[in-house]
């Protein structure tokens, strides 16, 4: 299965979430990393800025950033999957 996420579609982009229910999400090659999530990581070591997986606000579903396609004004964002 594969998802498409238009970074530059506020509704789009916003119906995804971190693991913690952050909207602060943003792309990296192998994984997702969260501003939320890493501003309070001091205060809390539970909380992981990095991860795999975003998931849907509405309806609950997680996909993997695998199997997420972003697309992006100047195409979809090229990453080489895998791990760093």
């Amino acid at each position: 299965m594969s998802v498409t996420i238009n970074t530059d579609d506020d509704a789009d982009r916003w119906k995804w979430v971190c693991p913690q229910g952050h909207r602060t999400w943003e792309p990296t090659n192998y994984h997702f990393w969260c501003a939320e999530c890493a501003k309070n990581w001091s205060h809390n070591e539970d909380l992981d800025p990095e991860f795999d997986e975003l998931r849907n606000k509405k309806t609950g579903e997680t996909v993997t950033r695998d199997e997420i396609v972003l697309m992006t004004p100047a195409g979809p964002y090229e990453h080489t999957g895998g791990s760093a």
